[in-house]
């Protein structure tokens, strides 16, 4: 079983560089594209059926995806929503830095919080389709932080439509590629 995590594609927001967070925005015109485009990111692999979270501009790119593919469009799970930011959903760059330059919004869900329900997701999706292959489109953080965790090391920002596959080890997670590059094995001791 082979699973990946695709972002969204782009939204208002994202454009305007607005912080976004669990706030349901809307794919916009690029996003749309940047979904077809993943299309072909994803050759090479026999996807079986792709989820998402339930927020739209999820819900639209696993849509779009499925299509594309023509594979099953699977239900949402709501252990997948974005990162919560609090008082700080919305606002640009710069309001960020003058009301809130420590970054701790009012608010604002823990990243503990974000990796365990990531991680719920992913064992919840397995549990549910077993051996096939599955995509699960979600947000940035909530890849970022999952993967981040899985893999026992960090990984940078998480771009729009991009695709990060992971598959079963054991009883835990290998990560093979993150924004569409592949991971080179980090040596364990």
């Amino acid at each position: 079983m082979t699973l990946a995590f695709i972002r969204h594609g782009q939204t208002e927001w994202n454009f305007e560089n607005r912080l976004q967070g669990s706030t349901d925005i809307p794919l916009n015109d690029t996003g749309r594209q940047q979904a077809r485009d993943a299309i072909a990111t994803l050759d090479g692999v026999d996807w079986e059926v792709i989820v998402s979270s339930p927020l739209r501009r999820a819900r639209e790119t696993a849509s779009i995806i499925a299509e594309g593919l023509g594979i099953e469009l699977g239900p949402a799970y709501d252990e997948l929503v974005e990162r919560n930011y609090g008082e700080a959903e919305g606002a640009t760059a710069e309001v960020i830095a003058e009301r809130w330059p420590d970054r701790d919004f009012p608010g604002l869900e823990s990243l503990e919080s974000v990796v365990a329900r990531g991680t719920a997701a992913i064992e919840r999706v397995h549990a549910d389709y077993g051996d096939r292959n599955t995509l699960i489109v979600c947000h940035g953080t909530i890849i970022r932080y999952t993967l981040s965790s899985l893999a026992g090391r960090r990984f940078d920002q998480i771009r729009n439509a991009s695709v990060a596959t992971f598959d079963r080890l054991g009883e835990g997670w290998r990560v093979l590629s993150v924004n569409d590059e592949p991971v080179e094995e980090v040596p364990v001791g």
